[in-house]
């Protein structure tokens, strides 16, 4: 690829999928400072590794791919200048006495709980989810993740149940 085709197709998956690496780099950084330069990062990688884009998988598996790595390597690093404690999915636990998202005001806020819960988890959950919400089918995820398309949809069903059980009004749990 000449770098010029290396230019466009970085043009075009920026306009294509830059709206989505925001939201997923908001959901693996909460600092602004530190989300716009991995957003940056993100950005860099991707460039560069469109080099190699040969075009055995799709052009979203393979930003999706850059993307994640790029924000899990982030993730590493800072692991190691914090002490943060990251929670697996089956064992995080909500507090009770915060209010639910049905009594917050806007849909805004609700998502802000769901990304502060997301932000919780171990990064391979947590890359599940934030592709789950960019609406990634299950294949797609697995296939960027490494996991079977099974896994991936226990995970999802797990965190869907977790949030029902926890802030679906009485009454409205199917």
């Amino acid at each position: 690829m000449t770098e010029t085709e290396q230019d466009q197709a970085f043009s075009d998956a920026i306009a294509r999928f830059g709206g989505a690496i925001a939201r997923m780099a908001r959901g693996y950084e909460a600092d602004a400072d530190l989300r716009r330069d991995l957003e940056q990062d993100i950005q860099v990688a991707l460039w560069q590794s469109l080099a190699r884009f040969d075009g055995r998988c799709a052009l979203s598996t393979w930003v999706w791919r850059v993307a994640h790595n790029r924000a899990t390597s982030h993730i590493v690093a800072r692991r190691r200048h914090t002490q943060r404690r990251w929670a697996n999915i089956e064992d995080i636990e909500l507090p009770t006495d915060d209010p639910t998202p049905f009594e917050r005001a806007t849909s805004d806020q609700a998502m802000a709980l769901i990304l502060s819960i997301i932000d919780r988890l171990d990064p391979p959950d947590r890359q599940i989810l934030l592709l789950y919400l960019e609406g990634v089918a299950a294949a797609e995820t697995g296939e960027i993740t490494g996991v079977s398309p099974e896994l991936v949809a226990t995970k999802i069903h797990r965190f869907k149940t977790m949030l029902t059980n926890r802030y679906a009004p009485s009454g409205d749990v199917s």
